[in-house]
């Protein structure tokens, strides 16, 4: 691909839109820049550019299109798979200071947020309101913004469904630099094409989201978590399907193992309530009654001691619950602090096979002897494997880490699988998603930002091209 580079031309042209205190060029761009958080993927940008608005996004992007510079849309930087990665230099625009919250429409349950307010922050403003936004991705410093552009889905997803169920209408920059509205307030829409949810889940590569209107429910009133040891993961595995049967579905139904217990313990310096078993399943019930939260988990408490649960720990207070899931949260810190770098395998598998798909890592451990770390949402089967380099030097972690990655996802191939839950494709995970996809969905794909990118200006490089 021939782009332009970026020259001092280019530099007066930015600094004339957002002024010379936020535009970064040479050496004053700062290293995060070039990485996401894994930061297997590594490449500077010629020019950062910290916007404030849609006008100066639009600006930005007319400008590059005219004279066919690249551009990297990027929030928090907390993603890992390389999608806010500047493949080919260019212009980044940096989104997170576009961060006000700008509407709450109580009647018609909506937030009007720009793409720059982080979750934590969509969490907290709302329940103050007595509302609820249910999307839970682990990373809470996430921008709303890169939550969208992933599809985000987290640890509520099992009752509540992923981002894109809750994203009612979007303000969206085209790489041309026109400006769209997609979506809006209303609850139904069956008109035309769903560009909204085209544009939910792309990485960035077909428009830039600068506002974003999100739906919201009624916040439950009562929430309830239960962490129940088995003997074993299959155990723990081959019960969810029985619990998702019952009727009484959790909010979420986490699958954990002993190794990412202990790792979180040591990196938090606090106890979990138990680590003596080797895997554990974690479930969140909510509602609004006391009376409704105990039916349900009772009757899911029968079932789990029925298939061989060794306990039910009921955790009914705020102090207890923030012991669990603080833990829970810490996971892939935790994880990441006891090695010197990894990758990661988001696969998504059928609900009976994650069982399986979790014990084939341990073979695939002893047969390349390489550490590797899983836990994930046992509830829609959405698994994080985590391939650990400790001390291999670079040839050897390069040859191992491929190998290993090449097994997981043929394998999630034959369970029916598909390369991500809900982490993205970005850069890193291309070569899985072209041998996990036909020709013809491929093209597609590629028609679809030819018809909204035809200069492929915008986040070049990423998911299918």
């Amino acid at each position: 691909m021939n782009y332009k580079k970026v020259d001092f031309n280019d530099i007066e042209y930015l600094i004339s839109v957002c002024g010379s205190d936020r535009v970064f060029y040479g050496e004053n761009i700062n290293e995060d820049y070039s990485h996401d958080e894994l930061g297997g993927v590594k490449r500077m940008p010629e020019a950062v550019v910290q916007v404030l608005s849609t006008e100066e996004v639009s600006k930005i992007m007319k400008y590059a299109y005219e004279n066919n510079i690249p551009v990297t849309p990027r929030g928090s930087g907390t993603g890992l798979v390389g999608a806010s990665v500047p493949i080919y230099g260019g212009i980044m625009i940096d989104l997170s200071n576009m961060n006000r919250i700008l509407e709450l429409d109580e009647e018609n349950l909506t937030l009007t947020v720009e793409p720059g307010v982080l979750l934590m922050e969509i969490a907290k403003f709302v329940e103050e309101h007595d509302l609820f936004y249910p999307p839970d991705p682990g990373e809470k410093t996430a921008t709303i913004g890169g939550n969208i552009n992933t599809n985000a889905g987290g640890m509520r997803a099992v009752k509540y469904g992923v981002t894109r169920d809750y994203v009612r209408g979007l303000e969206v920059v085209l790489p041309n630099g026109e400006v769209i509205q997609v979506g809006g307030k209303v609850v139904k829409n069956s008109s035309g094409y769903s560009i909204k949810d085209l544009i939910v889940g792309s990485e960035g590569t077909l428009g830039i989201v600068t506002k974003a209107i999100l739906r919201l429910l009624p916040l439950p009133k009562k929430a309830v978590s239960l962490l129940i040891p088995f003997k074993d993961l299959e155990s723990a595995i081959e019960t969810v399907p029985k619990i998702i049967k019952s009727k009484s579905i959790p909010t979420a139904i986490e699958f954990m193992q002993r190794a990412a217990i202990v790792a979180a313990e040591e990196y938090l310096g606090k106890k979990f309530p138990d680590n003596s078993s080797d895997a554990y399943l974690l479930l969140t019930f909510d509602g609004n009654s006391r009376e409704e939260i105990e039916a349900a988990y009772e009757r899911v408490a029968h079932i789990c001691l029925e298939e061989g649960a060794l306990d039910v720990y009921i955790s009914d207070t705020q102090e207890r619950q923030e012991a669990i899931w603080s833990a829970r949260g810490a996971f892939l810190e935790a994880i990441k602090a006891t090695t010197t770098e990894m990758d990661e395998c988001d696969v998504v598998v059928p609900r009976n096979k994650v069982a399986e798909f979790v014990k084939f890592t341990h073979e695939l451990e002893d047969k390349f002897n390489i550490r590797i770390r899983s836990f994930g949402h046992a509830g829609d089967g959405n698994l994080h494997i985590y391939v650990l380099r400790d001390d291999l030097d670079e040839e050897t972690w390069h040859k191992k880490l491929n190998d290993v990655m090449k097994c997981m996802y043929d394998r999630a191939r034959e369970l029916s699988g598909q390369v991500s839950g809900e982490h993205g494709i970005g850069f890193a995970k291309k070569p899985y998603l072209k041998e996990s996809l036909n020709e013809e969905y491929i093209n597609l794909m590629r028609g679809i930002k030819m018809a909204f990118d035809p200069k492929n200006i915008l986040n070049p490089g990423k998911v299918c091209q």
